[in-house]
């Protein structure tokens, strides 16, 4: 199991502690994840047992991972959702220094504590699903999130109250006007909550929550990595928001907001959420929280429910680039927000969420060097909501292993099935390998098994039933009647018989269940050897 979890270069019994964090570090965990905590903690304790570098030996290694043994086996098997992280760190590196270069846009000046910010300050940082991290550039300097904190108020806000009340006091659609322009739609609400007069109207609904519940909830979605409040920037906004003022009193006038809500509270909630700073790094993470349906990919809390995270990453697909929005959605379609502090969140559904920061903007308020890495990164990487279409042009895929590696994922588990080696077999199924992977000739483990190998071996794993295939159009039936299996041919037989529908796909708990009744009656004792281990 020790040497299991490591390439062969460090796969030996001279393996030191900082060898294991330098493994640890390429598969893109961080000894700062919270998941880690038990491992990194009995880590340190052995080093300052020994006062030096530890060993790393089968007896220190269980007691360190023994918390953490499923977390680690997903990590050092390439299990995660980008199992070359290496390689993918690598061009986003090469991303990042090409848009470092991108010069052109002017610092946010008509908030006074912005327009402090150095225009050089560049910082990339992302997050996956499974909590793989990488960052690239100034990631650790706090900002504001201004404009970004909009979905994540508008998330907690359907989590808390409700998509139906929610929408009734903010719409949906695109307003086609500037985001602090002073505009409602037909009937007479802010157009969606990515716009100005829809956050303040937002801020009204929860402002019973009270600013410390909201930065709860931010923490939760950062996963308790930094979030901060710039009280220098909220009484600059307060001093300079003459236009939000504007928009407060014109909401109030249209009678937008809920009933007994004050304005001035509404307006002064709002100027505190635009206020909290956040990194690079930890915005990432709430990024990849709304990536991962409201669960926290480092700690595994769910944040905001399913529903929420829906919501909010149309509206930001739909709205959350100021009037850059239709081309935002054009060219790099992906769900995002700025902010005019520099900021871009950007959400790759199911796979990680990203943090751009710099402060130079565009004639819209959008970071130059955040715009332009989103398309770079677009233009690499299939990330597109649209690259997925059938003879589209090919673009890097991230989440596949590379050919290699499945070549030999492959052959070992087909030759296991030929030779008949138990052992490996249920190693393989243990530690996620796809059981019905196929051969160049478009055949699965159980159609070899079933061909060539020992029937016995054929039925130690329940999860494989009856996989057509394309290329040869069998099915290990057929596989089994062609190579006169007679046993095999029985037992799979039987099973059709008492399961017609097993071609559908079943849980490995009612497959269990399933081949358990079959092994008890209905069959021969010869047939029910064939399942015996």
């Amino acid at each position: 199991t020790f040497n299991a979890f490591f390439p062969p270069k460090v796969g030996n019994k001279n393996l030191y502690t900082t060898d294991f964090i330098t493994a640890l570090r390429s598969t893109g965990l961080l000894t700062s994840d919270p998941r880690l905590s038990d491992c990194m903690r009995q880590l340190r304790q052995s080093m300052q047992d020994s006062a030096g570098t530890v060993m790393m030996d089968p007896k220190l290694f269980r007691k360190c991972v023994g918390a953490n043994i499923l977390l680690l086996t997903q990590a050092f098997r390439r299990k995660f959702i980008i199992p070359d992280f290496e390689a993918f760190a690598s061009n986003i590196n090469q991303l990042y220094y090409s848009t470092q270069r991108q010069v052109g846009g002017h610092v946010a000046d008509y908030i006074p504590q912005l327009a402090k910010f150095s225009p050089d300050l560049w910082g990339v940082s992302l997050c996956t699903v499974d909590g793989q991290r990488h960052s690239a550039g100034d990631t650790k300097v706090p900002f504001c999130l201004q404009s970004c904190v909009k979905p994540l108020e508008y998330a907690i806000a359907v989590h808390e109250i409700g998509t139906e009340h929610v929408h009734r006091y903010v719409g949906k659609e695109p307003s086609g006007l500037k985001f602090n322009q002073l505009s409602l739609d037909e009937e007479d609400k802010p157009h969606n909550p990515m716009v100005n007069a829809g956050a303040i109207v937002i801020s009204s609904l929860l402002k019973v929550r009270g600013f410390l519940g909201v930065m709860e909830y931010l923490k939760k979605m950062s996963g308790t990595e930094y979030v901060g409040f710039s009280n220098a920037t909220f009484q600059s906004e307060k001093e300079t928001g003459d236009r939000n003022f504007a928009i407060g009193y014109y909401l109030k006038e249209k009678k937008c907001f809920p009933k007994n809500a004050d304005m001035i509270a509404a307006l002064d909630f709002y100027f505190q959420l635009c206020s909290i700073e956040v990194t690079c790094e930890s915005g990432s993470v709430m990024a990849a929280t709304l990536a991962n349906g409201g669960i926290c990919p480092i700690t595994g809390e769910q944040v905001l429910s399913a529903e929420a995270v829906r919501n909010t990453l149309s509206l930001m697909h739909s709205c959350g680039m100021y009037d850059f929005s239709g081309q935002f959605a054009f060219h790099v379609g992906l769900p995002a927000k700025s902010g005019v502090s520099g900021a871009v969140l950007l959400v790759v559904p199911n796979v990680m969420g990203i943090m751009c920061w710099s402060p130079p903007l565009d004639r819209v308020g959008n970071s130059v060097r955040g715009i332009h890495f989103c398309q770079e990164l677009v233009s690499l990487f299939n990330f597109h909501n649209y690259d997925n279409l059938r003879h589209f042009a090919r673009k890097l895929d991230p989440r596949r292993q590379s050919l290699d590696d499945r070549n030999r994922s492959v052959v070992n588990l087909m030759f296991a099935a030929y030779s008949g080696d138990v052992s490996a077999l249920r190693r393989f199924a243990l530690s996620a390998v796809d059981m019905e992977e196929k051969d160049y000739d478009s055949r699965t483990a159980l159609h070899v098994a079933s061909a060539e190998g020992d029937p016995v071996i054929s039925f130690s794993w329940p999860l494989i039933i009856f996989l057509c295939v394309i290329r040869w159009g069998n099915t290990p039936l057929d596989d089994a009647r062609q190579f006169g299996r007679d046993g095999v041919v029985s037992v799979l037989t039987e099973y059709q018989r008492l399961y017609p529908c097993s071609s559908e796909s079943q849980s490995e708990t009612e497959d269990q269940r399933k081949l358990r009744h079959i092994e008890g009656g209905g069959l021969s004792q010869t047939d029910r050897t064939c399942l015996t281990i």
